[in-house]
């Protein structure tokens, strides 16, 4: 029975029945009419969740990671300058790609727990008088520190620097879940993925890019097949794939868009930001400190959590594992072994996430956490209330 349990790690998330169902399809030819008629939508309603009229979406059968590989080689040359600040696990990540595609990396270091440090971008970029950067690399959402960074900030030290640089921001934990604005926030290349906010099985990398970013491609040298936007776009243009699609998660992602519609994006995120500090006010009931430095950069689909010194996250989310079938993050890079992470984004509701902080609780408990047992609920089960309509008029 512990596989009906939802699981709280920040991505792959939970997969609602609809789309279980929506994805369970025989096999079907993909190069059929009726897949055309499928798959043309899909890419235009992944528009509206990057708010964009601007951007081409462009998908790869992959994760983020390959995702972040075509961003890359589409649009850079070997020996090409990039600029990016390390602040946890996956802008690390994105910076050993980058280094072994040859490019020339420039590494702003920054605390784990802060975020995308605009103004050190834009003093990097005011002393590039030759313009030497060609883009500037951002995670809007670094999962292992549960920090989000002010990707509008970011664009304003690059317009203010008057520099040609173009913009990249990993969101595969942000969109769907969180706020996004392509066009507003003028991102050359966002790159996303279909097992978080979108709630679909791992295998897909979804990106948007900006006409900037296309026109790149034109001196662009990098090595690219399988991640070739022109190739990939050439054969979207007619409805098709290039090569073989991964046709279940296509029809999964058109009914998720509809999931999504139906609840409305500014509902989607207004339900991400009560989760997220339902979860906040329990961390706080238990004396525990997130990993995050500051609210504003609050992340609304994970949390890291600092365990009290003395203590192992690890084993913490080893025993709530055993003990209760329930996953939870474990700490990452330099969290490993200091900070275990809920995540809070996708399919999830507030009983749901009650039952997460309830089942890591008696995980507390039992290794004998400095907690009071059922503190951390308590104070969650007060904010829902106070924040449910229904529940707030019966009070009344």
């Amino acid at each position: 029975m512990s596989d009906q349990n939802p699981v709280f790690i920040p991505g792959p998330t939970n997969i609602p029945d609809r789309l279980l169902s929506a994805m369970h399809v025989q096999t079907r030819d993909h190069r059929a009419p009726d897949f055309v008629k499928t798959f043309a939508p899909v890419l235009e309603g992944v528009k509206k969740v990057f708010k964009t009229t601007q951007g081409t979406v462009i998908t790869f059968p992959s994760s983020g990671t390959g995702g972040w590989e075509a961003s890359v080689t589409n649009t850079l040359s070997p020996g090409d300058t990039v600029l990016i600040a390390r602040y946890g696990t996956f802008s690390h990540r994105w910076i050993d790609l980058c280094q072994r595609h040859k490019l020339n990396v420039r590494i702003i270091e920054c605390d784990w727990g802060t975020g995308a440090p605009a103004d050190k971008f834009a003093a990097e970029l005011s002393g590039d008088s030759g313009h030497d950067i060609k883009a500037v690399l951002v995670t809007h959402n670094e999962t292992a520190t549960g920090v989000k960074s002010d990707i509008a900030a970011v664009r304003k030290a690059i317009d203010a620097s008057n520099h040609p640089a173009m913009l990249f921001v990993d969101c595969v934990s942000s969109l769907g879940s969180m706020d996004f604005q392509f066009d507003n926030w003028k991102v050359d290349v966002a790159v996303s993925g279909s097992q978080k906010g979108f709630m679909l099985a791992t295998g897909m990398a979804i990106l948007c890019v900006s006409p900037k970013a296309l026109a790149a491609m034109e001196t662009a040298t990098l090595p690219r097949t399988f991640f070739d936007f022109r190739d990939m776009m050439a054969a979207n243009a007619s409805g098709g794939f290039p090569y073989t699609p991964p046709l279940q998660l296509i029809y999964g992602l058109a009914e998720s868009l509809k999931m999504l519609e139906e609840e409305g994006l500014e509902n989607v995120f207004d339900r991400h930001f009560r989760l997220a500090e339902g979860v906040r006010r329990a961390v706080d009931a238990w004396g525990l400190k997130l990993v995050a430095q500051s609210p504003d950069l609050y992340s609304d689909s994970v949390s890291a959590i600092y365990v009290p010194e003395g203590f192992d996250s690890n084993v913490l989310t080893e025993h709530a594992f055993d003990a209760y079938g329930v996953s939870f993050g474990i700490g990452l890079g330099e969290m490993n072994g200091k900070a275990f992470r809920i995540g809070h984004l996708g399919s999830l509701t507030d009983v749901m996430v009650l039952s997460g902080l309830a089942t890591i609780e008696m995980a507390m408990a039992d290794l004998d956490y400095p907690i009071t047992l059922g503190s951390g609920v308590a104070a969650a089960q007060d904010y829902f209330r106070s924040t449910n309509a229904v529940a707030t008029k019966a009070a009344a």
